[in-house]
């Protein structure tokens, strides 16, 4: 095993087992599933890992990705937690929960940005040269947005069956929908480039 994987490993690890130590002790049963959510995408990278092949660059943008949710449910700024902060006030409508930018939306923007280069990586090692950039790039972006969709039906199960979750409502979730987008989008251009070279 290479010591940049090592490395990425003991990353993961560390964040993960503290995160669920601190949730288990706040009794957050939102973010506990969150945590089972991310060790089943662990081990479906790690089990999977001779035949993707992903980059260590993929690879640390995902992990990226699972710290900072972790981190935007448990770390708080004020009277609120870090998902609910807004960063830099472009936009409040008349609901509450219509605002532009929380974090919330900047975190939905970058893991689907992500997604879209985990998308393009699979597609383009599994179609190369006979789809072309152009259709990969199409359907990256596609798959990625699928599964910014997956990810708030996951967020409504929590709603469901945990009751009260900081999740939001309808506008929380239309915008998380439309930052899911437009991280998919950007990021399908982005992986274009990068495998155009």
């Amino acid at each position: 095993m290479k010591t940049s994987h090592l490395i990425l490993i003991v990353f993961n690890a560390l964040y993960i087992l503290g995160f669920a130590v601190y949730y288990v002790a706040l009794q957050n049963y939102e973010f506990l599933l969150y945590i089972a959510v991310l060790v089943v995408l662990f081990a479906l990278v790690a089990g999977t890992y001779r035949k993707t092949r992903f980059g260590i660059g993929i690879l640390w943008m995902l992990s990226i990705w699972g710290f900072l949710h972790m981190l935007g449910g448990g770390i708080r700024v004020g009277d609120e937690v870090l998902y609910r902060h807004i960063v830099l006030d472009i936009f409040q409508g008349a609901d509450s929960e219509f605002v532009i930018l929380k974090f919330d939306q900047i975190l939905h923007f970058y893991i689907y940005f992500v997604m879209s280069f985990v998308m393009f990586h699979l597609l383009n090692l599994t179609a190369g040269k006979k789809a072309g950039f152009g259709i990969i790039t199409f359907f990256a972006l596609l798959a990625s947005s699928g599964v910014g969709a997956l990810n708030e039906i996951i967020e409504f199960g929590a709603v469901v069956f945990l009751g009260k979750t900081g999740v939001g409502g309808y506008y929380n979730t239309a915008l998380d929908l439309v930052f899911n987008f437009l991280g998919a989008l950007c990021g399908a251009l982005a992986a274009m480039r990068v495998y155009r070279k």
